[in-house]
């Protein structure tokens, strides 16, 4: 398995929804490969951020000014 292999599952690595062999040679590339487990390390950090991210709440004044905007929209699109 190279590198570019290894960053193209990372997404489905994480999710747990590869096939044990894949996910075998996923895990020896690692093992062998500083910068890929540095990736990796990135990768998980940054998905956990995104996912933190996406828990903020929108201010009530924000929501309705959105809410107007986008049935203006959607009506004048008509």
């Amino acid at each position: 398995m190279t590198c570019q292999d290894t960053i193209a599952l990372l997404l489905e690595y994480l999710e747990a929804t590869l096939d044990d062999e894949v996910v075998a040679q996923l895990d020896a590339h690692l093992a062998e490969c500083e910068p890929c487990r540095a990736y990796l390390a990135t990768y998980r950090r940054t998905v956990g951020v995104v996912g933190e991210a996406g828990k903020v709440q929108m201010p009530d004044e924000l929501r309705r000014r959105l809410k107007t905007f986008l049935l203006e929209r959607l009506h004048g699109a008509e």
